[in-house]
């Protein structure tokens, strides 16, 4: 089987993409089928972000851009945007993953996290979309197994 063993950022045409959800872009191992049937094993030395743009480089040199799947997601547009940081601090404070931007945060949809952002004078928006969130505090990409 066709093994992809590393990750590199290339604007080459890639032979295929891979669309997943947040939550699968973080793999170390496991049996892959890009979007167009290209069965393939994934197998990194170690569990990788995959970040939307990033592509897995197939042992026969090929390339599979990952892509980020909609998911159902959240907006919280504060009504004085000077509040964003104090709403972002309660977001954080709950260990949400969130996407920060100039003017708003974006979450995965949870109607609990929407009333209380409410609650914090927010608009919240329901829709579906990419989601990229921050990463971690202790380097880059996600915070699993990090050290003090």
């Amino acid at each position: 089987m066709t093994r992809a063993t590393h990750l590199t950022h290339s604007h080459d045409t890639p032979a295929d993409t891979l669309t997943l959800a947040y939550d699968d872009r973080y793999r170390r191992r496991m049996a892959m089928c890009s979007d167009n049937g290209l069965s393939f094993l994934l197998d990194l030395a170690e569990a990788q972000d995959m970040r939307p743009g990033d592509s897995l480089v197939l042992d026969d040199g090929r390339t599979i851009r990952i892509v980020a799947a909609d998911e159902p997601l959240m907006e919280a547009v504060p009504a004085d945007p000077a509040n964003l940081p104090r709403v972002a601090w309660h977001v954080g404070n709950r260990h949400l993953t969130c996407q920060i931007l100039d003017d708003r945060l974006v979450l995965r949809a949870d109607k609990v996290i929407g009333h209380m952002l409410e609650h914090l004078g927010c608009t919240v928006t329901f829709r579906d979309g990419p989601f990229t969130p921050e990463g971690g505090a202790y380097g880059q990409g996600r915070t699993h197994s990090h050290e003090h």
